[in-house]
């Protein structure tokens, strides 16, 4: 297996667990701030809503399966750690561009992860699986596909936050 297979094989697998970071001004303080699935409700996002996270997906590889983005805390202890996850939102996959909503408990520091379950098995499929992060990381073998939230945590105000975010495939 090539290294750059070997590197996003890695990350599909922390993004199996995908998990929330806490952000410095707005830590979740109880187990009820945790692991909220909601649905997509783009008023979230319209103008003078918020506080929330419009995430633009791009390079969606097909339409079929789910994919799932997750918000988490901008902490260390969160960032992917399981059950972290502050709000999920899960939906049928539409090739190339998505737009979900994340709302967010208040101003603070975030990052995003997402998953394309392409056969909607609800397991990681590193050869065929899809997974994104927010700030577009580089993946690489050394950081075994889980990169430090300083390199994907961002703020948020009391507004909407958009951002784009691109997936990657290994096959």
């Amino acid at each position: 297996m090539s290294t750059a297979a070997m590197a996003g094989a890695a990350m599909l697998a922390s993004l199996g667990a995908l998990a929330p970071a806490a952000p410095l001004a707005a830590q979740a303080t109880a187990s009820s701030d945790y692991r909220n699935i909601i649905a997509n409700n783009m008023r979230s996002c319209a103008p003078g809503g918020g506080p929330a996270i419009r995430v633009t997906i791009n390079g969606i590889k097909e339409a079929s399966g789910m994919v799932r983005a997750q918000v988490y805390n901008g902490t260390s202890a969160d960032w992917l750690e399981r059950g972290r996850w502050l709000n999920r939102v899960e939906l049928p996959a539409r090739r190339g561009r998505m737009t979900v909503c994340l709302p967010v408990p208040e101003s603070g520091t975030y990052a995003v992860a997402v998953r394309h379950d392409i056969n909607g098995n609800g397991k990681t499929d590193i050869r065929t699986d899809g997974g994104a992060m927010s700030n577009n990381p580089s993946i690489s073998i050394f950081n075994l596909g889980k990169p430090s939230v300083d390199k994907t945590r961002f703020s948020v105000g009391r507004g909407v936050q958009s951002i784009a975010i691109t997936m990657k495939y290994f096959t």
